[in-house]
């Protein structure tokens, strides 16, 4: 699988992977685009409703797609800010190389030795990163995970329907139904008409919001 990193307009870098023709982020800035969608507009909900719900167990995220890690890093830093003992758990079934981590731009910007800590965490275990912050990583794909685990909210950050379509219909987005508490919400960069009709039909309320810089409108949906 041949991968290259491409700046972005935001000083970030994306990945582009070349047998699958697509993007790990928007070129646009993948910083901007994981903080205004999976953070902003998901994380910060689910942090809303898990102080009001009075709850003791760590709120828990689901990622489909860890990719370069940024999302787990953003939301590890928000933990913190928050001080919201998070349970992260994610999906990857082709992780990145040793070496396209490493070059990753994301120092100064961020703190690149947290992201190092994500990548070398070890798979199909949980694992304490700090006293707000747990990391379970898992190498499989979507269809096959299976977790007795409920999530407050869902990172859905696969890559676009071009280069996946399957990962887009209603039957994908009924299993993460499943996964998913009261009150929880999923959040996503594609905003398709067919996407936001397989969401419905999975039993989701959608939700349009506007997107980060160069993209009109982005998802949450919430059961």
């Amino acid at each position: 699988m041949s991968i290259q990193r491409i700046l972005t307009s935001d000083g970030s870098h994306t990945l582009w992977n070349e047998t699958l023709n697509a993007y790990y982020h928007s070129v646009n800035g993948a910083l901007q685009e994981s903080q205004s969608i999976y953070i902003d507009l998901g994380l910060k909900e689910a942090i809303r409703h898990y102080r009001l719900s009075l709850c003791s167990a760590p709120l828990t995220v689901f990622e489909m797609g860890f990719g370069t890690g940024l999302n787990a890093l953003l939301t590890w830093l928000e933990a913190e800010t928050a001080q919201v003992p998070v349970r992260y758990v994610t999906v990857e079934a082709h992780p990145l190389a040793d070496e396209l981590v490493g070059g990753l731009n994301y120092d100064g910007l961020l703190e690149i030795h947290r992201l190092l800590q994500l990548h070398e965490a070890v798979w199909e275990r949980r694992v304490r990163l700090s006293p707000y912050f747990t990391l379970e990583k898992y190498q499989t794909r979507l269809q096959e995970f299976e977790t007795s685990l409920q999530f407050d909210a869902i990172y859905y950050d696969a890559f676009a329907p071009s280069a996946q379509p399957e990962l887009w219909e209603r039957e994908v987005f009924e299993q993460l139904a499943a996964l998913l508490k009261p009150n929880g919400n999923l959040t996503t960069y594609c905003s398709k008409s067919y996407v936001q009709r397989n969401l419905r039909a999975a039993g989701f309320t959608v939700e349009k919001h506007p997107g980060p810089k160069w993209k009109r409108e982005v998802l949450r949906a919430i059961l």
